[in-house]
């Protein structure tokens, strides 16, 4: 693998988005008093909202919902799913979450260390799907910064993984090639089929060993394999 730039995703990949935003979920449930209107279970509230997250997140990655519609339905259906009424849902909670989340600095396990160890070897870069304000805000707080000559932003490019253009965006600004050019990310489609179609390798960041198409082939399951195989 003759690589000489690596293209990182960020969030669910370096910055452990499901870790922070329990934190962060926990902390504005009892902000908010959340029991008091008959949400018992602070684990039920962030059980339902992950997986309306994680819903809309793929319906924005192939541009089927804008940003404003995701901001707008993740916390409302979770409400509406956990029967708080219409009137009494809190009208601040996404600001706050927006607010609130990209300050938390939870990464995957040995994140530095081998972001460190590529920096040594190759020109990394980040290539996120992530919202720009809240990515700037995750990217420096957790002196992520250091290791990238570039962080792409879909927001900023105007196009979302997997769409070809915003690779093609980013191995121009990083006068890189396809054949010396790898992705490593979670999603399936935004991060490995993205770049798989648009003719650049990809490694699957899979922590929780889910099943992968066959077109898949080179997975890991922690970032410090990174550093026996590059």
């Amino acid at each position: 693998m003759n690589y000489r730039h690596i293209f990182f995703d960020l969030d669910h990949t370096i910055w452990d988005f499901d870790k922070n935003a329990e934190e962060t979920l926990h902390e504005l449930y009892h902000h908010y008093g959340l029991k008091e209107l008959g949400l018992h279970s602070a684990d039920q509230f962030i059980e339902t909202y992950t997986a309306h997250n994680h819903r809309l997140w793929a319906e924005y990655h192939v541009g089927k919902i804008s940003k404003d519609y995701l901001r707008e339905m993740r916390f409302k259906q979770t409400f509406l799913d956990l029967g708080v009424h219409p009137d009494v849902i809190p009208t601040a909670f996404e600001d706050d979450y927006v607010r609130l989340g990209p300050t938390k600095l939870n990464l995957f396990p040995g994140a530095h260390e081998t972001l460190e160890y590529l920096k040594a070897k190759y020109t990394l870069h980040l290539i996120s799907n992530g919202f720009r304000e809240s990515t700037e805000m995750k990217v420096s707080r957790t002196n992520l910064a250091q290791y990238f000559d570039n962080v792409i932003i879909s927001e900023v490019v105007g196009v979302n993984k997997p769409d070809k253009a915003i690779f093609e965006h980013a191995l121009n600004l990083a006068s890189a090639t396809k054949q010396e050019s790898v992705m490593i990310g979670d999603s399936i489609e935004a991060d490995i089929m993205g770049a798989l179609n648009f003719g650049m390798d990809a490694i699957y960041f899979n922590p929780a060993g889910l099943d992968k198409p066959e077109v898949v082939k080179v997975e890991i399951r922690s970032l410090g394999e990174l550093m026996g195989m590059l």
